[in-house]
């Protein structure tokens, strides 16, 4: 279906004159502007003028090609989702249409590290080759091959895992210990403030899907600091104050919608841009503890 058709299809808004079954000339009900009540204008559609009258219709006209509105009575359409980003591995689901954002999915024989609902980064699916397909890659599943171990084997293999676990503490402890000792001669510092602070070698930014995160590192960043980064992004102005608009007096909802639009702006280095920019505008104790965050996240999703 083209977008014309989709406009075509929005139905038309009843006149000053209709009723609804309850009376009332507002089939999407009202909002309050200027000490008016002004009709709703439906989904698909955006507030062109306001009401000059009590209890009729401003001026209602629909979302442009490329952007939806699926809340009533905004002032602005918001910019659809697109699935064709670089390295992302999606493909369209649900086309955008003017009540209606895009839905993206996998390509095939990839997977979703996410919510498979609203996917922002695919993986390719593992390969089994002589082992045999146990269970299927599908959904936010990889591939589950067959096991090659046979019953026989399995003390031998515990102890092998034994082993490599232990084998991994003492290089973790070695690790830990040279890294102190270049702190103590100064092997690590890169840069020294006047005021004796001290910045060691920064840690690499695991690229983590950010979506399940959103929550979390809505609450260390901030609305001010959220807002910061969206201008400096340029995000466009409108679908910030949409956010709030969406979620009045709500400084935690409007962070997370906004954070998701720039997340989906951002695509693959969405976690990379994040850090890079917080410590680019000084806010490095935030920066830090989002890098916690994106971390635990790495290592959760690592396999076994």
């Amino acid at each position: 279906m083209t977008w014309t058709n989709c406009l075509m299809n929005i139905r038309s808004f009843p006149s000053a004159s209709s009723q609804t079954n309850a009376g009332s000339p507002c089939e999407h009900g009202t909002y309050e502007h200027e000490g008016r009540d002004c009709c709703r204008c439906g989904i698909g559609n955006k507030v062109k003028a306001h009401c000059v009258t009590n209890l009729q219709y401003g001026q209602c006209e629909p979302c442009e090609p490329g952007t939806f509105r699926d809340h009533l009575s905004q002032e602005t359409c918001e910019p659809c989702t697109y699935c064709n980003h670089q390295n992302e591995n999606l493909e369209e689901a649900e086309p955008c249409t003017p009540p209606r954002n895009a839905k993206c999915r996998c390509k095939p024989d990839h997977y979703c590290i996410g919510d498979k609902e609203n996917c922002l980064l695919c993986h390719p699916c593992a390969k089994c080759d002589a082992k045999g397909i146990k269970v299927k890659c599908a959904g936010n599943s990889n591939t589950v091959c067959n096991e090659e171990i046979k019953g026989g084997n399995q003390e031998k293999i515990i102890v092998g895992i034994v082993v490599a676990v232990l084998v991994l503490i003492i290089a973790a402890a070695a690790a830990v210990f040279i890294w102190k000792k270049k702190c103590r001669s100064g092997g690590e510092v890169i840069a020294s403030g006047t005021n004796g602070n001290v910045e060691l070698q920064p840690l690499r930014v695991p690229v983590v899907d950010l979506q399940p995160l959103i929550p979390d590192i809505a609450t260390e960043i901030g609305w001010k600091d959220m807002k910061e980064l969206a201008i400096r992004s340029q995000v466009p102005t409108p679908t910030i104050e949409n956010c709030q608009l969406d979620h009045p007096g709500d400084s935690g909802e409007q962070t997370c919608k906004l954070l998701l639009i720039w997340v989906e702006r951002e695509g693959r280095e969405a976690s990379n841009r994040l850090i890079e920019m917080l410590n680019q505008s000084n806010k490095k104790a935030k920066a830090e503890k989002v890098m916690d965050l994106l971390l635990k996240a790495s290592r959760a999703n690592a396999p076994a």
